[in-house]
């Protein structure tokens, strides 16, 4: 299965999961399968930006969630900053 984060102004709106048989080459993370990933969710009425993201952290830093960022310099997904204040 290949997850996918969809990207609205660099935050993560919703990360869905793709079936393999959907994408070339088994949903692989290229840049030719992100291409098609695009095409094909677009196709189906899911429109916008989408990455894909990898549930072991193998690729983009870590496992992209709603509310992360998207850095497209360092190509990473970035997990938002929680500040704790003490009492």
């Amino acid at each position: 299965m290949a997850h996918a984060a969809k990207i609205d102004n660099g935050i993560v709106r919703q990360v869905i999961v793709v079936d393999n048989d959907k994408l070339p080459d088994g949903g692989e993370f290229t840049p030719e399968v992100e291409t098609a990933l695009n095409t094909y969710l677009n196709g189906i009425g899911l429109d916008g930006e989408w990455k894909l993201t990898s549930y072991n952290s193998n690729f983009r830093g870590t496992y992209a969630g709603q509310g992360y960022s998207y850095n497209p310099d360092l190509d990473e997904f970035v997990a938002p900053v929680v500040i704790i204040e003490e009492v």
